[in-house]
């Protein structure tokens, strides 16, 4: 028998030089996201930190992980979108055991 829903965590990367209504912006619209297709189980967005390593010549950024439940279909379509956005440096999407 298939699952309908599996448990996720995503990991994402907000570039630090974006204004702070825009990184308010970007967060709002990947709950929205998550929100629309399952349930945010968890959230937390963190100040900025320094990254282990640079990207783009970009040594810091702002790390947002969100912990959710969903089909096992839209995994691909949260990482894509975030692929596609600007501001977005980095995001890591992962099946979570807990």
């Amino acid at each position: 028998m298939a699952k309908t829903s599996e448990k996720y965590e995503c990991m994402y990367i907000i570039n630090p030089n974006l204004e702070e209504a825009d990184r308010t912006a970007l967060v709002e619209k990947f709950r929205a996201l998550v929100e629309q297709y399952g349930t945010v189980d968890e959230m937390e967005v963190r100040e900025k930190q320094k990254l282990a390593y640079e990207i783009n010549y970009i040594g810091e950024g702002y790390y947002v992980l969100i912990k959710f439940t969903s089909d096992p279909s839209f995994p691909a379509e949260l990482d894509r979108v975030l692929g596609i956005t600007d501001g977005i440096m980095r995001s890591l999407i992962t099946l979570r055991v807990d």
